[in-house]
């Protein structure tokens, strides 16, 4: 290996000129709080991204899974049920109610929701269900939505990585009661910071609007208690751009997955369900039949040896960290926190990076073997 390569990062977000004249044009309008770039992303990603539902825009996305469960119902001793297999967030937007997070496990090859699980785990108290698209990989939402009509509950789609994907034609965030995308830097695209939620009819968009603006629509014409999770015009401004790029992006990230997928050996790679638009914002192998230990080394060689950023997401079922602490019997979570492995797959990648991914997943695997 040549020491003079330069490290792959395993993601790196896209900001350029477009980006900083735009939020150039806020500063010199002096209008620089929630207005009217938060008003015109909205729509523009509701027109763009979920088939023109209507959209409220927050601060982060765990605001939106927080202010849209909230607009849902949710209420305090309730059971909403969520996998294990996810990031922390899904579960805690729960907890912040006072509700319980009911955990099931997920998918081997999608690594999401378990329709099975599900059923299994509904309850007196079960009121709604938060699916994870995860990696950009939709979840079998058909299925997830006609559990819950028949119990009937909410979904609440957790989108945060799912910008695009579809599922049998169908963008996700278009199915559930409502839906939470995240805008943080490290997503398929982003505002610099912040969240939107797509909801299913105007009286959840009204109350969203309502708790991320302190109660209001009207200034001091608080209806109920709200909060401070508006997003300023700033960053709408940098969203807006970003919207405009990140489906060629993602046509972009697809391409860097199908070379992965035909090129690396002893690994398993990510599977795409029949029906389904993956957006790849993690491409995610398994490293079969490793312990955490043994995946961990695996990362350790390709970062240090071969100079290829890597993450592991995640390490730690959320119901065994100690926000939650649960013994649970959740078996293809528990395994594919120990083999499972993202590798770089953003649209900055070369053609010379996508080889040495290759090269060095390749190596890695075989002298492991």
């Amino acid at each position: 290996m040549s020491t003079d390569q330069s490290f792959i990062p395993p993601a790196k977000p896209i900001i350029g000129q477009q980006e900083r004249d735009a939020v150039d044009r806020v500063l010199a309008s002096g209008m620089v709080a929630q207005g009217p770039e938060v008003a015109a992303f909205e729509q523009e990603f509701a027109d763009v991204l979920v088939g023109g539902r209507e959209c409220v825009a927050v601060n982060s996305g765990t605001s939106g899974q927080h202010l849209g469960m909230l607009a849902l119902g949710l209420k305090p001793g309730e059971e909403v049920i969520v996998p294990s297999f996810t990031f922390a967030a899904t579960a805690n937007s729960v907890a912040v109610v006072g509700a319980t997070p009911v955990f099931v496990d997920v998918d081997r090859e999608t690594f999401c929701m378990d329709p099975a699980a599900v059923r299994a785990a509904i309850t007196e108290r079960t009121v709604g269900i938060q699916p994870v698209h995860l990696y950009g990989h939709p979840a079998a939402i058909d299925e997830i939505m006609q559990i819950a009509r028949e119990h009937e509950l909410w979904v609440l789609e957790d989108a945060a990585q799912a910008h695009g994907a579809t599922w049998h034609g169908t963008p996700v965030g278009a199915f559930g009661d409502a839906a939470m995308f995240s805008l943080y830097p490290t997503k398929n695209m982003t505002s610099g910071e912040g969240g939107m939620v797509a909801c299913a009819d105007a009286d959840t968009a009204r109350m969203v609007r309502l708790l991320r603006n302190q109660g209001m629509e009207k200034q001091y014409a608080n209806e109920v208690a709200g909060f401070n999770n508006r997003m300023t015009d700033i960053h709408a401004a940098i969203g807006r751009v970003q919207l405009t790029k990140v489906l060629d992006w993602t046509r972009t990230r697809q391409e860097n997955a199908a070379f992965l997928d035909e090129n690396l050996e002893g690994v398993v790679t990510p599977v795409v369900r029949e029906g389904a638009t993956h957006v790849y914002h993690q491409y995610t192998i398994r490293v079969k039949g490793a312990s955490a230990a043994e995946r961990d080394a695996f990362a350790t060689a390709l970062r240090e040896e071969h100079k290829v950023g890597c993450g592991v997401y995640y390490p730690t079922p959320v119901h065994r960290l100690d926000t939650f602490g649960q013994e649970l019997e959740l078996p293809v979570t528990e395994m594919l926190a120990r083999e499972v492995l993202s590798l770089p797959v953003h649209p900055s990648l070369s053609a010379e990076d996508l080889e040495r991914i290759v090269a060095a997943v390749n190596t890695v695997a075989k002298a492991g073997a």
